[in-house]
């Protein structure tokens, strides 16, 4: 079976200019998802898919190999999966055909290689089509509508104690694995049967800004 990873990292960034190459723990953003791929025993190949010459260079250093993503499909309204079928068929031209696509994100860092291996494996477990990793949640959930809030998860009105409720998760972006065919036939990375791999709740952490940089990069160095 051939598995590879593929990580998305496009030049531009509005929240953190050059978000994906500005230093965490002492190295490139990037770098942190790229080693995470290398440190797992099951992926073959680890690939950075980026429209921009310096990502392209730091993850080319770091043992990544790259796929030159069109201007087209790195702007603010691409999404991540246009960057991932572009991804998929311009391997396919180089008959290369994966079995198995694991899709890192830079900004959900707080992972393993070896989260990574568990992922897989739950997913081959459960003859699964797709998987998402996830992270607990405890949190009464509300919306508002035209004014009007109501309620999500619970009923206000018979509030539980948060251990008597039935477990959820909260979708914290870091690892998501799927079957080719999920990709091309549902445009999405979820399609099939799918199945979660939970992690802890730090992993739901995410970078959008300087400060969310500033915390996970004090977790990081702190993680041992």
């Amino acid at each position: 079976m051939t598995i590879i990873a593929i990580i998305p990292a496009r030049g531009g960034s509005k929240g953190v200019p050059r978000k994906n190459v500005r230093p965490l723990a002492g190295k490139p953003l990037i770098a942190h998802s790229i080693e995470d791929a290398q440190e797992s025993t099951l992926i073959d190949q680890v690939y950075v898919s980026t429209d921009d010459q310096e990502i392209a260079t730091v993850s080319t250093q770091y043992g990544a190999k790259i796929i030159d993503r069109p201007a087209k499909l790195a702007n603010d309204t691409a999404s991540s999966e246009s960057a991932l079928i572009h991804a998929i068929e311009t391997l396919e031209k180089q008959k290369i055909k994966p079995d198995l696509v694991v899709f890192l994100q830079c900004t959900s860092p707080i992972r393993t290689g070896a989260d990574i291996d568990q992922a897989i494996a739950k997913l081959k477990a459960q003859e699964a089509d797709s998987l998402l990793s996830v992270s607990p949640s405890h949190r009464f959930l509300w919306e508002e509508v035209d004014g009007v809030a109501k309620s999500l998860n619970y009923d206000y009105r018979q509030r539980p104690r948060r251990q008597d409720m039935n477990p959820q998760y909260v979708e914290n972006g870091s690892i998501y694995v799927f079957k080719p065919w999920v990709l091309k036939e549902h445009q999405n990375r979820l399609g099939g049967k799918i199945s979660l791999y939970v992690m802890g709740e730090m992993a739901a952490l995410e970078i959008d800004s300087v400060n969310d940089f500033q915390m996970i990069e004090f977790l990081t160095e702190n993680r041992e």
